[in-house]
């Protein structure tokens, strides 16, 4: 049995929060068989960019309950169940502060889908929760509130039990309540010298070779979830690492394509069983006899030339689903709909397909929609800059397309006008030009939707 929940909290120094907003979902494997969903008076001021945040403010909660007056439901709704959560050493350490306040020593084993969810969907280009369901597909709505949250999770978590199929990873997961992992001096040691910023690291051992390589948006925290998890490759990382060394990026996609480089590159031993490939799915189009563009998700095929690359089938379907409506294209031109093809498809009825299906529009202005949407997600012969975040509040990154290709990326202050490209091709640092690569910027394009793109002369 497992209590899947997720907890909104004051903000504030560490161990003084308070929880505002609690949301608990009993699962016995299969189906949600109870409930607990309140808001909570934490008895402290809210931080204000936790108001901005969740929406939660202080008038909000002055009538409702007090902790203690909840602490019962939570101990009878927990009992016997294992506590699932996104990012599980959060939620469990706040629920055993506010335990601790009250003399009631709270135990619970744990489940955390951020680990879980590494483990069983690699490669992913964010682990956070609301990226992460977006990019397989799941709905969420009342994002940072905790019962948004806690069904996003829910549903997360129940596909991660279809994926788990040799049904051992996910126990293996399991932490014990009772028996938290305290770390040794050396790691305290290691972990207190990371700063919590945005980058690539390189776990050593004695001698200085690297045996793992990763990235993260607070190195700091990720690197101390290696030194704590109970997983196999955690526990060999922690008998041997000596030292931590990281590269600050400031840019997550740069922080993603250096993490791709430099483990093709050094090949460290505790990445090489971890699957390299960061795509199963891709977009292809071909024409049909009557002259329509067809668009269709397939597992990815090196010998062919795809529009886009996906990390799994669900974000490949969500992703097509989502521009079936957006761009008013067929269902049965994309591969969303293969019943009786001489019949219109169900959009048609709904008016948003415009009758490609029994050829009512023309292939030429069916196909001028069709290509605006592979125009917009694809750089093939592109020339173009991709702009982000800099590792100062002056500096900026720049991703370099040249031809459709990835040349390199560098690092600019904001008076540089890189759209000159000599003073380009002096900041960039050349990179290999792969498929990872390019599914790398493509995702992240993808989810980041407000990037700046500087589009160059061919």
């Amino acid at each position: 049995m497992y209590a899947i929940l997720d907890i909104e909290t004051t903000g504030g120094k560490f161990n003084e929060e308070g929880i505002t907003e609690i949301a608990i979902h009993k699962y016995d494997g299969h189906t949600v068989v109870d409930q607990f969903i309140t808001l909570v008076n934490p008895e402290r001021n809210i931080q204000p960019f936790v108001v901005k945040l969740t929406g939660i403010n202080n008038n909000m909660l002055k009538n409702a309950p007090k902790f203690y007056e909840v602490a019962k439901r939570i101990i009878e709704i927990t009992e016997d169940c294992i506590i699932v959560a996104h990012n599980s050493e959060f939620d469990y350490r706040i629920l055993r502060t506010e335990f601790n306040r009250l003399g009631y020593d709270f135990k619970r084993n744990t489940l955390c889908t951020v680990e879980l969810s590494k483990d069983l969907i690699p490669d992913q280009p964010s682990y956070s929760l609301g990226k992460l369901v977006r990019s397989l597909g799941i709905p969420v709505t009342d994002r940072h509130r905790a019962n948004g949250d806690a069904l996003a999770t829910v549903k997360l978590f129940k596909l991660l039990q279809t994926k788990d199929t040799t049904k051992q990873i996910i126990q293996s997961s399991i932490k014990e309540g009772h028996n938290p992992k305290k770390l040794d001096r050396k790691l305290i040691d290691i972990v207190e010298e990371l700063p919590a910023i945005t980058g690539v690291y390189y776990i050593h051992k004695e001698g200085g070779d690297i045996i793992y390589i990763g990235k993260s948006r607070n190195i700091k925290r990720r690197v101390n979830q290696h030194f704590t998890a109970p997983n196999s490759k955690s526990k060999k990382i922690q008998l041997h690492v000596t030292a931590v060394t990281y590269e600050e990026t400031g840019s997550e996609l740069v922080a993603l394509l250096k993490e791709n480089e430099e483990i093709k590159r050094l090949k460290p031993i505790y990445n090489r069983a971890r699957k390299r490939t960061h795509y199963t799915h891709a977009l292809y189009a071909f024409k049909d006899k009557n002259g329509y563009i067809n668009l269709k998700v397939d597992v990815a095929d090196g010998r062919k030339k795809p529009i886009t690359t996906f990390s799994n089938k669900q974000s490949a379907h969500y992703f097509i689903e989502h521009n079936v409506e957006a761009y008013n294209l067929c269902l049965q031109l994309t591969g969303l709909s293969t019943v009786n093809t001489e019949k219109p498809c169900f959009n048609y009825g709904l008016k948003t397909c415009h009758g490609a299906c029994v050829t009512e529009e023309s292939p030429e202005e069916y196909n001028l929609r069709v290509q605006e949407l592979i125009e917009k997600n694809s750089y093939v012969h592109k020339n173009m800059i991709i702009i982000d975040r800099g590792r100062e509040i002056e500096e900026r990154s720049a991703i370099y397309i040249k031809d459709g290709q990835f040349v390199g990326l560098g690092f600019f202050n904001l008076n540089y006008q890189i759209s000159n490209i000599k003073v380009l091709e002096s900041i960039i640092t050349k990179m290999e030009n792969n498929r990872d690569s390019q599914h790398i910027i493509q995702s992240y394009l993808r989810s980041h939707k407000k990037l700046k793109i500087i589009q160059l002369p061919a």
